[in-house]
């Protein structure tokens, strides 16, 4: 298989496709009209989404074979990837998704107006360096509390698109200090990152 790559560190080694559905499938929860539960104060998942060793370097082509257990994958790396020069046989290769949601049950100065933000950040190595990409999405959330549990350690909140997500709250000590008609500052942020490094002997 041989797969034009159009990001500067091997991001869209033919499993962009697979992070774009674990994103979509996120997406898809977050919007359904169903509350839904889902753990407060900080939660975090990391997928493993390939690695694998180079074998090969073509450097007239320009194409970069991989090899893990699953068998050989071959990559064109286009001319966005400067640090091309800088990988060799024996490089390993990782990419990772990771999907965080971080809620803070603490009063807004937002005067009521639920809102959301969403940036986007990109990292790169620098010149000379083996090629390394990490593109990190984060949105905040002002949402606004419409139902409190102490009993049973929830929390729903409404969100600018109206929709209702009861939370479960790990730490029953945030809920001393919240009430119905406060609000919550929740935020979302996921990132794949790619990289080559060089083995540790």
């Amino acid at each position: 298989m041989i797969i034009k790559l159009s990001k500067a560190t091997l991001l869209a080694i033919a499993l962009v496709a697979s992070s774009m559905n674990a994103m979509s499938q996120s997406g898809k929860t977050v919007s359904t009209d169903k509350p839904m539960v889902i753990d407060a104060a900080v939660t975090s998942n990391r997928y493993q989404l390939y690695e694998g060793d180079v074998t090969n370097v073509d450097k007239k082509t320009r194409t970069i074979t991989f090899k893990n257990k699953e068998g050989e994958s071959k990559f064109v790396a286009g001319p966005e990837i400067t640090n091309f020069a800088q990988i060799k046989k024996g490089d390993h290769l990782n990419v990772s998704y990771e999907l965080a949601v971080a809620i803070e049950l603490i009063k807004t100065k937002s005067n009521g107006i639920r809102s959301k933000v969403e940036t986007e950040s990109v990292t790169s190595s620098k010149a000379g360096e083996k090629p390394a990409e990490k593109i990190t999405n984060t949105t905040t959330v002002i949402a606004d509390i419409v139902a409190v549990d102490r009993d049973k350690k929830l929390v729903a909140v409404k969100g600018p698109s109206g929709k209702v997500t009861t939370v479960f709250v790990k730490n029953p000590a945030l809920l001393n200090d919240v009430a119905v008609g406060e609000q919550v500052k929740v935020v979302y942020s996921d990132a794949m990152a790619a990289s080559i490094t060089t083995p540790k002997k």
